[in-house]
């Protein structure tokens, strides 16, 4: 999972595109990048860490220009590499930079027509690159010397035509404008929206409402799937749809975790969906355990919070905040290593012991995944007092991986799969567990937008949209994600200043 964002401007847009990565931490913690253009001319900085660790006021004062994209990343494959921090970039056609978000599918494929047709090369394990390289070649082969709307627009369709999987993306071309466009199946969010300036119209495109808040940019609407949006340098807006076919089949899971609270997508609330994803555990909890003996509801914070609350408010017990987060402390479920995940839960969560002691809890997280967070804080909340701890998942069972763009851990290590809802509980630890039934979560999702026919549902259900995921897929890229997984490639700092070559 990534977060990106992009700016045109009629003023400076580095502190601007610094401070949308901020409020887009959440979406990755491992790399940052900032690319700005100025007079046709590039700056770029990105490097392994968090926003405010990459970006030095030395090295913000370098970013100039009045357009610019930006990316947060988290690792896949179980390996952290700045040579895979973004923004991307290549010099032919025209200069092109790119951010991504998702995950394509068919990489192997596109990077042996790449090397063989396109004669293009590849510098890294990224899909990133290989996207960034497909549209390059796209553009390349209309033989232009000077670029119109309609080229860019063309070059979308063809990168469409090409690749599988999930991607939403910015694109700045050199001297020209900014791109931003998403998959036909419209799996990871991109929204677009428009701030008015004494010089004129000004637009950005990020993966989440909150980043265009911040900003003052009003929010126009979801780019939708399959659809191109072009912004250009003087701050012209063009839309149009770029791909043949379209199935609107958003991530789920955006609405379970990833996502803030405050971002709105594809027209739903992310709060509100998490309220009702609590209203529905809560009737569940009610309709198999009537005559319940839960003293307290308590949330793991942070984004489960939502979700208790509304289940504590339906069960007519009390809500209580029984554990205190050290915020500087990253996300578990997206940090690389087992061993980095276990050690962080000790230090990112302290327990109210007085909240615990003497009482049956109901925990309530967001989902489980890989499970050995959720039997650590079920045992800080024994060793906190508590005489029976049960435990809620505002999702169903994690049982398989996800391949569109968020790096759950292979099968084998997912603690849901070929495991029964009762074996996991005793796994974990737990006196009793609820999941949240795959309907109730699409009900809870959907109920703001019945547009929305679809979701990819594919690691509760191993139905994947893209319909070109088989056994030995899923097989290659569990040797890539499992925890036993090594890069080998060095870390490097990037600070790069480039020349567009028009």
């Amino acid at each position: 999972m990534c977060g990106i964002a992009a700016i045109v401007s009629h003023q400076a847009v580095n502190q601007d595109l610094y401070d949308a990565l901020t409020v887009l931490q959440h979406r990755g913690q491992d790399a940052a990048g900032i690319v700005t253009c100025e007079h046709g001319r590039l700056h770029l900085r990105k490097d392994n860490g968090l926003t405010r660790d990459v970006f030095t006021n030395t090295q913000m004062m370098k970013l100039r220009g009045n357009m610019g994209i930006a990316h947060v990343r988290y690792p896949t494959a179980g390996c952290t590499s700045s040579a895979e921090a973004q923004p991307f970039y290549v010099n032919s056609p025209f200069g092109l930079t790119l951010a991504h978000n998702g995950n394509l599918t068919n990489t192997e494929e596109l990077k042996t027509a790449l090397f063989v047709e396109d004669q293009r090369h590849i510098n890294t394990d990224s899909d990133s690159e290989v996207l960034l390289n497909i549209f390059a070649h796209e553009l390349q082969t209309l033989g232009k010397l000077h670029l119109s709307v309609e080229d860019v627009f063309q070059a979308v369709s063809g990168v469409h035509r090409r690749c599988r999987g999930a991607y939403a993306v910015v694109i700045m071309i050199a001297g020209f404008g900014i791109l931003g466009f998403r998959d036909p199946h419209g799996i990871r969010p991109i929204v677009f929206g428009e701030r008015k300036s004494e010089s004129g119209p000004e637009f950005m495109i990020a993966s989440e409402s909150v980043a265009l808040d911040l900003l003052d940019f009003d929010l126009i609407r979801d780019i939708a799937p399959g659809e191109a949006v072009f912004i250009e340098k003087t701050g012209k807006l063009h839309t149009q749809q770029c791909a043949q076919t379209t199935d609107h089949c958003p991530c789920i899971f955006e609405y379970v975790y990833f996502a803030r609270p405050d971002s709105i997508i594809d027209n739903v609330s992310v709060y509100k969906a998490r309220l009702r994803m609590g209203s529905k555990l809560a009737a569940k909890v009610l309709r198999e355990w009537p005559d319940h003996d839960i003293d307290v509801v308590i949330p793991i914070p942070d984004t489960s919070r939502t979700a208790a609350l509304q289940m504590a408010y339906e069960l007519g017990v009390k809500f209580s905040e029984g554990f205190i987060k050290n915020r500087y402390i990253g996300r578990t479920f997206i940090m690389p290593g087992q061993k980095m995940r276990e050690k962080s839960v000790k230090q990112k969560l302290n327990a109210i012991d007085l909240e615990f002691a003497g009482k049956n809890v109901l925990l309530v997280d967001d989902s489980i995944v890989r499970g050995t967070t959720s039997e650590q804080i079920i045992q800080m909340a024994r060793d906190a007092g508590a005489k029976k701890v049960y435990f809620a998942s505002a999702a169903p069972p994690v049982r398989y991986p996800n391949v569109y763009g968020i790096d759950m851990p292979a099968a084998h290590e997912l603690i849901a799969h070929n495991r029964t809802e009762d074996e996991v509980c005793a796994a974990i630890g737990a006196d009793r567990l609820f999941y949240q039934d795959l309907d109730d979560l699409i009900e809870a999702v959907r109920k703001r937008n019945p547009d929305i026919k679809h979701f990819d549902t594919s690691c509760f259900s191993k139905e994947y949209i893209t319909g070109d995921i088989d056994d030995a897929y899923l097989e290659r890229i569990e040797n890539l994600r499992n925890d036993a997984a090594q890069c080998g490639r060095n870390s490097e700092s990037f600070i790069i200043e480039m020349q567009n070559c028009n």
